[in-house]
């Protein structure tokens, strides 16, 4: 992609349709003017009365609780340097969001327009009362250390500088399991660390409280070997001078266990990692360019345990792994600091996550057929849903034990499913999907390239690895827009009715003709279709010249779904395709069914659809909790309607008893467990959160998603089709690009699931 391209996507993304990353919604009724009198004036002022007999009020009746400060003064943002404080607001915006998705913890970003250490102090200090937590963000070192030391002593709430304790943190759990893996005593183990800023000291100090002898670590920065000889270094830096004559990193790093690099790229080099010790640890974290890249490291020496802080390699040191359920696990004991005891319970919950058995949905999400604790898996994945109910309890506890909480959970158990229950309300599905599909990216046709926002589509999913796009349509427009957006790679173009393509359209019209000469079908109209695009993509597919094909975005459903039925064979077993929409909603993904092509399907179509659709939830590690759903509950009604999804449910029960499936019964009830278990206590699914509603007709499923899309403005994905042989799937007439590279995605997971059962069969 061009840089200006580049550039105009993200101005893009910030600016569109609403300026900025965040937003302040309300949390209460506020219809009517009864709501507005409780909210303010006069109802408000009894909360404030009780506030002021007792502070402590302010967390039963404001947001204080779960609402964190993200503040900087913008000098030390990302790879940016000083750049100052309004420059520094859509950074701290998008730390805000990363609170809100992966620990529904609320974030107001504070800017301050001052390098002065006193002035930020006081002015973080005077508006502290406002907020649960503070999370200091991209100021310089040594400032950010007298910052920080100066707010966690005179302030009674927890305050945290990420940049420092958030790497410490992660790559301090790494260390554990490296550690272990090489089976080396952390008491003994040489460490040389390149880098001496606030990241590399927060480490250092860290790996001190883990065992690390101060005297085994030898630091470096821009100017060399830190040694007490030098009169530039900090006090912080003076702890790790050595008061010997300074030594090269390649002198320093003969010999040495563990190499820490928070420093620039390509400081290591293959010379001097062949004389480190047996099972070298290293922990490469510049970024973009790590000290040593990652595949030459792993040719170097074959015994390497290595950690980057890139993601498209194993073991990322990753900050999100760390700071929301910290601040999580502060906030829910109202916590007055964030202390070393907290600090070391999340490094000890990481290290042992890691060592645990990986869910499904993890291992799905990367690609793998089982992550297991070794080299290449020493510290968890960022996706991985357990996160937030492992290292929020630990931190909790710690918190509670050292002193520091000012309320104490009891019931452990319940706390852990409330925090689970948070994780509903983002959009980690599509990151997995997406994830999933770079793994193993496949052929995907794009039949209407010659649509701007189908490229746009394209090019996203050439650009992010999701898959190898083929574009088809007009070559000259196509060629056109590519220009237009920037789209220079080098990527398949076809069309159809061009004189090029005549040989290729001679030879799939034989094969569909042979297959459709007794329905009507002569060669001559066979010849006729195969110049129209979907006909032409459909059979590049059904002749392994694609993987997948999506399509769809600028004609409507039936006349795009006409020609799927007659190329595209079933799936072995079945007797009737469907779809199912996925939607992303605040309780997590829910599955609809059927939403696109049966009208009014029978009780053996709606078993079918069930199983499908269950078949298609488990491809994305999500086990299947089915409502098959109607306007009565259990009996209350004889229309056919409902008898009919009586009897699909009576079947399913007799031939699939371990699928959790139950109906009919009413949608509110399917989606209130507690509701369903008081009134229906026999239900298999009461007590447990469905995520599959089966409707009785097309009508009402295809009424439903649609409605939720637009009212609760859920994210939806589909439809997704059920049942075929192949990866086909057609974008909603009109589809957003958004939702069209979600769509690519499937069918590249789609695909990649069908190639994986095939080499099994």
């Amino acid at each position: 992609m061009h840089r200006d391209t580049k550039r105009r996507e993200a101005l893009l993304y910030h600016a569109k349709p609403t300026p900025g990353k965040i937003q302040v919604l309300p949390t209460k009724k506020y219809a009517t003017q009864r709501d507005l009198s409780l909210a303010y004036s006069p109802g408000v002022a009894e909360p404030c009365l009780e506030i002021s007999k007792d502070v402590n009020n302010v967390y039963k009746y404001t947001a204080k609780g779960n609402l964190v400060a993200v503040i900087s003064n913008g000098t030390a943002v990302l790879g940016l340097g000083d750049i100052g404080a309004e420059a520094s607001k859509p950074v701290m915006e998008g730390k805000g969001l990363l609170f809100k998705i992966f620990a529904d913890i609320d974030v107001f970003d504070i800017e301050v327009g001052t390098k002065d250490i006193e002035e930020f102090i006081a002015t973080v200090k005077n508006i502290a009362p406002t907020f649960g937590g503070i999370n200091l963000e991209d100021i310089k070192a040594p400032e950010s250390f007298e910052i920080e030391r100066r707010l966690v002593e005179e302030l009674n709430i927890p305050v945290m500088h990420d940049d420092q304790h958030g790497t410490a943190i992660i790559s301090s759990a790494a260390l554990l399991n490296a550690l272990d893996l090489a089976e080396k005593d952390i008491d003994k183990v040489k460490v040389v660390v390149s880098g001496a800023g606030s990241a590399a000291l927060a480490c250092a100090n860290l790996y001190v409280l883990l065992g690390v002898r101060v005297e085994n670590i030898l630091m470096f920065d821009k100017d060399g070997m830190l040694t007490t000889c030098r009169e530039d270094l900090s006090n912080l830096q003076m702890k790790y001078a050595k008061s010997c004559e300074p030594k090269s990193l390649q002198e320093a790093i003969r010999g040495a266990d563990v190499f820490l690099g928070l420093s620039v790229g390509n400081v290591l080099t293959p010379e001097m990692l062949l004389t480190m010790s047996d099972n070298p640890i290293v922990f490469a974290m510049a970024n973009p360019v790590p000290e040593i890249d990652y595949d030459l490291a792993i040719k170097t020496r074959e015994d390497i345990i290595m950690a980057t802080g890139r993601s498209d390699h194993p073991n990322q040191v990753n900050n999100v792994l760390g700071f929301p359920y910290i601040f999580r696990g502060a906030l829910d004991v109202r916590a007055t600091k964030i202390n070393e005891e907290m600090k070391m319970a999340a490094v000890r919950a990481l290290a042992e996550l890691a060592k645990t058995p990986v869910p499904e949905q993890v291992n799905i999400a990367y690609g793998e057929t089982k992550l297991n604790f070794g080299r290449d898996y020493i510290i968890p994945k960022p996706f991985d849903p357990r996160l937030i109910a492992v290292v929020a309890p630990a931190v909790a506890k710690a918190a509670m034990e050292s002193g520091v909480a000012q309320v104490e959970i009891q019931d452990w158990q319940k706390y852990e499913h409330d925090l689970l229950d948070r994780l509903g309300s983002d959009n980690k599905m599509i990151r997995m999907l997406m994830n999933r599909a770079k793994t193993n990216p496949k052929r995907v046709i794009f039949a209407e390239a010659d649509h701007l926002d189908v490229l746009k589509a394209a090019q996203i999913v050439y650009e992010e690895k999701i898959g190898q796009p083929i574009l088809l349509g007009n070559s000259e427009i196509i060629q056109e827009l590519k220009e237009e957006i920037g789209f220079d790679a080098d990527v398949v173009i076809i069309d159809p009715k061009t004189k090029e393509e005549s040989e290729r359209r001679k030879r799939y019209a034989e094969v569909f003709w042979k297959t459709r000469q007794r329905r009507g079908i002569t060669l001559l109209e066979a010849e006729k279709w195969m110049r129209e695009r979907n006909y032409f993509a459909l059979m590049m597919v059904n002749e392994g010249e694609a993987d997948a094909l999506v399509t769809g975005y600028s004609r409507s459903y039936p006349s795009v779904v006409k020609p799927v039925m007659e190329l595209i064979e079933k799936q072995q077993g079945v007797t009737r395709i469907a779809t199912t929409n996925m939607m992303l909603t605040s309780r997590g993904p829910m599955f609809l069914s059927d939403t696109a092509i049966n009208p009014n399907p029978s009780a053996e179509d709606l078993a079918k659809i069930a199983l499908m659709t269950a078949k298609t939830v488990r491809m994305f590690g999500i086990e299947p909790v089915i409502a098959m759903v109607s306007f009565s509950n259990y009996g209350s009604s004889n229309n056919e309607s409902s008898k009919k999804i009586r009897e699909a449910v009576a079947y399913l029960h007799k031939y699939y008893p371990d699928l959790i499936v139950d109906g009919e019964v009413q949608a509110d009830f399917a989606l209130n467990p507690e509701l369903l278990q008081s009134k229906f206590p026999f239900s298999k699914i009461g007590n447990k959160k469905v995520n599959v509603l089966i409707f009785p007709n097309l009508d009402a499923a295809n009424i439903t998603y649609k409605m939720m899309k637009e009212l609760n403005k859920s994210d939806s994905i589909g439809p997704i089709m059920l049942g075929l042989d192949k990866p086909v799937h057609i974008f909603q007439l009109g589809a957003s690009v958004e939702e069209m590279v979600s769509m690519a995605s499937v069918a590249v997971v789609d695909a990649q699931e069908k190639e994986r059962r095939s080499k099994k069969n």
